[in-house]
């Protein structure tokens, strides 16, 4: 639970929450990138998510059947109550612009 006590790191799993596998460079958080990889190392510390190394690119993705299998309704209710209070909404995920 202590890994969930700040609100970027709530914010990041709220942004993995889609299931969805994200590189490190696609996250957008309002802090230095040596702090964001210290939120990070703390959520996979704690079981919260797994990173995938490629080449000399990290992913992230939440460890969500993990989770819940688990902590059922653990997740479930976090999201929500962050969802409620607004906890984390200034994490999200960078906008890439594709050229053709």
């Amino acid at each position: 639970m202590s890994a969930l006590s700040d609100p970027i790191r709530v914010g990041l799993v709220r942004v993995l929450a889609d299931g969805q596998e994200r590189g490190w460079s696609e996250l957008r958080a309002p802090v230095a990138k040596s702090t964001l990889s210290h939120h990070l190392r703390v959520l996979r510390d704690a079981g919260l998510t797994r990173t995938r190394e490629e080449g000399t690119r990290c992913y992230v993705a939440l460890r969500r059947q993990d989770l819940q299998a688990r902590f059922p309704g653990l997740l479930d209710s976090v999201l929500a109550a962050a969802e409620t209070e607004d906890v984390g909404h200034q994490v999200g995920v960078r906008e890439t612009s594709l050229t053709t």
